[in-house]
């Protein structure tokens, strides 16, 4: 058999074809303490500077062994960019939104317009660009960004979810702005040189809003999402977090290449209820990733290995605090799997 670069290598794998053997990476956030202290390039200051963005993303691949460069590091630059109040992060901790900007269809209104060549959007662009001159003959450059629904929260607040159910006009006026707005980012992290995007959509979950109400406010618009994607020969994996089992196959009816899956998934059942998307996961990032030793994730990478999990990585993003060695173990048994 062939043996392919890491770019092709991953390219082929999401969309379900034959490669010689396993990436090694991970969809999710790989950001940690260790690889800040081996590169130079720490949080906080790496979520807002494009050169140390780059150089941390780097570093999952230079100190780790991903077959991948992955930026941001966290699901608030955006919600920021629209003007939420954030929670600054640290080195340990990633920031979080903690005040919003909308409540009526006129608040929305008064949101467009704006500028991706602005704020932290920008700053992520900037580090895409950079990993790509450097990286983009031979890996996979990933960009990531939060999904539509949870940008949707992010932006209204916890009246999100009784505002979907309650006010249909205004819930799907802003599923519309956030998706415009998803569309125009992607293509903008393509422009720069990614060539895999992921959705992280947290709360978009068929088990959290029910299936009338996922069918209705979320496949729509990451269908958006995924055909603007397709047209630019752009893979997709798409991040819900919990125990997404019954959503599925309204999951992949988006469109996705890839859906990653996380600790709370069996995986052997989630290959079964999908048809053509590449199941992504799912090692926990907390109970093993970080707390056990290199043996029991080894043991328990091959448990997912030998459930024909598609791609094995972390079950969501990864814990800052977690060892090299332990993320490395994780690594060398996705090296070792042979389709």
């Amino acid at each position: 058999m062939v043996e392919y670069t890491p770019k092709e290598r991953l390219a082929r794998a999401l969309k379900g074809e034959p490669v010689d053997r396993m990436p090694a990476i991970s969809v999710t956030q790989t950001g940690t303490v260790e690889q800040m202290e081996a590169c130079g390039a720490f949080w906080p200051e790496a979520n807002y500077d494009a050169e140390k963005m780059a150089t941390l993303a780097e570093a999952g691949h230079t100190v780790v062994g991903f077959e991948a460069v992955r930026v941001p590091f966290d699901i608030t630059a955006e919600a920021e960019f629209f003007g939420c109040e954030i929670k600054d992060g640290t080195q340990e901790q990633q920031p979080s939104v903690v005040g919003h900007v909308v409540k009526t269809i006129e608040d929305i209104d008064k949101l467009k317009g704006y500028d991706l060549n602005e704020g932290r959007i920008n700053v992520v662009c900037d580090a895409i660009k950079i990993l790509a001159d450097k990286y983009g003959d031979e890996l996979p450059i990933m960009g990531s960004m939060i999904g539509p629904f949870s940008l949707s929260q992010h932006i209204n607040g916890d009246d999100w979810f009784m505002a979907i159910m309650t006010n249909e006009e205004f819930g799907l006026a802003l599923m519309e702005f956030t998706t415009e707005f998803n569309v125009a980012y992607a293509k903008k992290m393509v422009e720069n040189g990614a060539d895999t995007m992921v959705i992280i959509d947290p709360t978009a979950s068929a088990m959290l809003i029910g299936a009338e109400f996922y069918e209705k406010f979320v496949v729509p618009y990451h269908k958006k999402i995924c055909d603007a994607m397709r047209e630019l020969d752009v893979t997709t994996v798409l991040h819900i977090c919990g125990d997404t089992t019954q959503g599925l196959a309204l999951m992949e009816s988006s469109g996705v290449d890839a859906i990653s899956v996380d600790q709370n998934v069996d995986v052997a059942t989630a290959v079964g209820l999908v048809g053509k998307s590449v199941i992504v996961g799912n090692l926990d990032p907390v109970n093993m990733l970080w707390n056990k030793t290199l043996e029991e994730i080894k043991k328990e990478s091959e448990k997912v290995l030998d459930a024909e999990v598609g791609l094995l990585a972390p079950g969501c993003g990864i814990v800052s605090k977690t060892p090299n060695a332990n993320l490395q173990a994780m690594v060398e048994m996705a090296k070792s799997h042979k389709y």
